[in-house]
């Protein structure tokens, strides 16, 4: 929600993780995907990702108007990020800050600021259960600028980490993820883990939108994978659905994180 001169405002951010083609390797259409977001992610070379292809994304979401953000992983091409590995402190701080600082760079280079940061893969879930993982990602992410957005699910390790460092949360939800009844995503392992028809997408999205991941927490965005062929279709349809039941699509801002 978000007040505006004509009184209350219903919004929400769509977000989807770009940027992770490589090399000769392509992963999803990044292109089709930005009209139907107000912010991306944008892989960072550890789990996916180069420097062209960063890049290459930073300047579609200009164009689009799209938030650019930053998606850091484990080093772990192989696992696309999505294996759980295991690094001291000082490692998951540089691993982190490494990959923000990069990004920094391009997105500098083409005139634009980082916008927020949300964690990929198994990164993601395993700073979301243990500080031995958030504190050091919440630490490099202050070091580069304590201005970004951390985009997470709540409630969370994560969460609670940054907000006691003085970083801005943003509560996260998926249109293209399955949740089990105690709010928790089901894990990709299992059978059902992914939604991949656009109309549940939508509906799902709206729910989540309407009372927040597994009925107890607000969200504020709701994140996409782009890595699918179905990701442009899924984009689109999420996109449609929520903007026919009055819901205003854009990022995150200073006034109404």
């Amino acid at each position: 929600m978000r007040e505006s001169g004509e009184g209350t405002v219903w919004s929400i951010d769509l977000n989807a993780d770009l940027g992770e083609s490589f090399g000769a390797w392509r992963m999803g259409d990044d292109e089709a995907v930005l009209p139907w977001v107000s912010s991306a992610n944008i892989a960072t070379g550890a789990h996916a990702g180069d420097p062209l292809t960063a890049v290459r994304t930073l300047r579609w979401a200009k164009v689009r108007g799209v938030a650019p953000g930053a998606h850091p992983g484990w080093p772990d091409l192989a696992g696309f990020g999505r294996r759980s590995l295991v690094f001291s402190p000082d490692e998951t701080y540089a691993i982190v800050l490494h990959q923000l600082g990069a990004l920094q760079a391009l997105a500098r280079g083409e005139g634009l600021i980082l916008h927020h940061v949300k964690l990929h893969g198994a990164l993601y879930h395993q700073a979301a259960d243990e500080a031995v993982y958030a504190e050091p990602v919440v630490e490099a992410i202050a070091a580069i600028d304590p201005a970004l957005f951390v985009y997470c699910q709540t409630p969370s390790v994560l969460a609670d980490q940054a907000r006691r460092r003085g970083l801005r949360v943003v509560a996260e939800g998926f249109a293209d993820r399955r949740y089990r009844p105690d709010g928790r995503l089901v894990p990709r392992t299992e059978p059902e883990a992914l939604i991949r028809d656009p109309d549940e997408a939508g509906r799902q999205a709206l729910a989540l939108a309407r009372r927040g991941a597994g009925e107890s927490q607000t969200v504020a965005t709701i994140g996409m994978h782009g890595d699918g062929i179905e990701a442009p279709r899924l984009a689109r349809r999420v996109f449609e659905i929520l903007t026919g039941a009055g819901v205003v699509i854009a990022p995150p801002d200073a006034a109404g994180a």
